[in-house]
């Protein structure tokens, strides 16, 4: 390794939320939401460290793939059902589970029933009713013709299972959530079948969501999925942590102007440090001035523009680092919803955002 900039993921940490989801919502099922290379975190390692959930959710059949290619045999469901018609061949293969969210999705599964051979295996399906995010999902009034016309065909396995998605549940005062709620539980009357409504915020601050199944996702990398506060407020803690080192200490005098721009200005002769990591690493172009950095477990504001490579900090309140000093970005001692809120943005986005060129570390019981 040449560059200092590397992604700690403590793998304890990721087992401690998926079990604070449990004790929240004891009676349900977890199926751990994995995609987009597990937010960020190494979807393979993630899920292998989270042997304990019921389930995995993904977004395609490639991330499908790639998880049952490494040995993981708990149930794997596309979030987004199939694309393509041609995909349904690998789902059967692989005993995949596919959301049904769409009339065109709905017939390419009756074309398949009709053709069915006695060598195909069944699909477990859930159906995906909107209730109120408008994004994906059959109309709370198209429910029960879809749920009917599921049953009728051979190839899917019964039950079927009914989901829904939490808008905005990150808002515990805003009232649509619990609007939502009410509604989904309207939705059809078959009393066999699983449901599935819960998502983070649901899990940790809406018992009214608790069903068979719930789907914990940016809980586990030790985020809070509520507007306005940390992780250590739900007892969370956090997974990532983004780290890198001061690579040049700076002499600089005042009126020296810092970085591209020279956006910031030396207010009087002091010491700039300059950390191995920019946005060609993950970390967020727009974070303003004054965004908290942790050189040697203490906070010095970040000053002037954020670079591909490189970042300065102010050091006036450090002035006995050196080169190598240790550096932390987010996570272990620097909330990363913190960083997220100086470069106005949310913590999936950092997470997704941390380059390929940034080695992850894995490591257990990291105190």
């Amino acid at each position: 390794m040449t560059r200092a900039a590397r992604a700690v993921i403590n793998l304890s940490a990721l087992q401690h939320n998926l079990q604070r989801a449990k004790k929240a919502a004891p009676r349900s099922q977890q199926f751990a939401v994995i995609k987009a290379n597990g937010y960020g975190h190494g979807m393979v390692q993630v899920a292998q460290a989270l042997n304990d959930a019921d389930g995995f959710c993904v977004a395609s059949v490639e991330e499908a793939l790639e998880l049952k290619s490494a040995g993981v045999d708990q149930p794997l469901l596309l979030l987004e059902g199939f694309f393509q018609a041609e995909e349904l061949e690998q789902i059967q293969q692989n005993d995949f589970q596919v959301v049904v969210h769409s009339e065109r999705q709905l017939k390419a599964l009756e074309n398949l029933s009709a053709r069915r051979t006695s060598e195909q295996q069944s699909i477990t399906t859930w159906l995906k009713v909107d209730t109120g995010m408008h994004r994906l999902g059959f109309a709370p009034s198209e429910a029960e013709e879809a749920y009917q016309r599921l049953l009728n065909c051979e190839i899917i396995k019964k039950p079927v299972r009914l989901m829904t998605h939490l808008a905005n549940a990150d808002d515990l005062r805003d009232p649509s959530t619990q609007q939502q709620i009410e509604l989904f539980r309207t939705v059809l009357a078959d009393e066999t079948m699983d449901r599935s409504i819960a998502n983070s915020a649901g899990i940790l601050g809406w018992m009214g969501s608790y069903a068979e199944i719930a789907r914990p996702g940016i809980l586990l990398y030790g985020v809070s999925p509520f507007l306005n506060e940390t992780a250590s407020v739900r007892g969370l803690q956090p997974v990532m942590t983004l780290c890198s080192e001061l690579i040049a200490v700076k002499n600089c005098k005042k009126g020296d102007a810092v970085g591209y721009g020279g956006t910031w200005v030396c207010p009087e002769d002091m010491l700039v440090g300059v950390v191995g990591i920019g946005y060609g690493d993950g970390y967020p172009r727009h974070a303003i001035t004054g965004t908290p950095v942790l050189v040697n477990g203490k906070r010095v504001p970040l000053i002037g523009r954020v670079s591909m490579d490189m970042i300065c900090v102010d050091l006036r309140e450090q002035p006995d680092v050196v080169i190598g000093s240790e550096v932390i970005l987010w996570g272990q001692g620097l909330p990363v919803e913190e960083i997220a809120d100086s470069a106005s943005t949310i913590a999936y986005d950092l997470f997704c955002g941390v380059t390929t060129r940034v080695p992850r570390e894995y490591r257990e019981d990291i105190e």
